[in-house]
């Protein structure tokens, strides 16, 4: 008999790995978290411009994980 896990939290990674243009709030304005790790980022990359205050949370992500291998902060 096959257990199925139906609790949410079973396997937190599952939620990470969803891409940011499939998340449902991926529309929203980004967080101030965010902001703050990818204006660091632009700084570090020597590219300022790439911290737009307007970007949406997944726009900001997809920025952040572009941002991270230039400065070989990404996992």
């Amino acid at each position: 008999m096959e257990t199925i896990n139906e609790h949410p939290k079973a396997e937190p990674t599952s939620n990470a790995e969803k891409a940011p243009e499939n998340w449902t709030t991926g529309d929203e304005a980004m967080t101030g978290a965010q902001a703050s790790y990818l204006k660091t980022l632009a700084e570090e990359a020597g590219q300022p411009d790439a911290f737009d205050p307007a970007l949406s949370k997944a726009e900001a992500s997809l920025r952040i994980d572009a941002l991270q291998e230039k400065t070989g902060r990404g996992a």
